[in-house]
């Protein structure tokens, strides 16, 4: 059976940056599941899997629109310092996750302008083109739950 829509995909894979940084991957044992063609991985993940079987590897490179997008400029908002604890030693490049009106949302600190700190809340991993090796561990008719 090969990688197609509707069917219930599992990956072992390994994601890394352009520089070679590892910024995430699948538990031993533990692969990636998911209903493929419903938009449940990025797109350049699923095309690059399309038509894949159980066993194969590939090396899936991910531009960015096919990937988490563009940073988007919108998404950067000025927080007030006094919204983070007197005691902490904020500094570019720290992340956080507070609570927005649909639950937690994350962010990254891009700079601090005086008493404000101007918080980054794209995908970490926007505007980035990224790399997956993987192996696809099963594909079957997917389970009624």
């Amino acid at each position: 059976m090969k990688v197609q829509d509707q069917l219930f995909v599992a990956i072992d894979y390994t994601l890394s940056l352009d520089s070679g940084e590892v910024v995430d991957r699948s538990e031993e044992g533990n692969p990636l599941g998911f209903i493929f063609g419903n938009g449940h991985v990025v797109p350049g993940l699923e095309k690059g899997l399309a038509g894949m079987a159980v066993g194969e590897s590939a090396r899936i490179t991910v531009e960015v629109e096919d990937g988490y997008g563009e940073s988007k400029p919108e998404m950067f908002q000025k927080l007030p310092r006094t919204s983070f604890p007197k005691d902490l030693d904020i500094q570019p490049g720290m992340s956080f996750q507070a609570m927005g009106p649909h639950g937690p949302v994350r962010f990254q600190v891009e700079a601090l302008e005086g008493d404000q700190v101007l918080a980054d809340f794209n995908h970490p991993l926007a505007g980035k083109r990224i790399h997956f090796e993987v192996t696809v561990a099963e594909v079957r008719e997917p389970l009624p739950e």
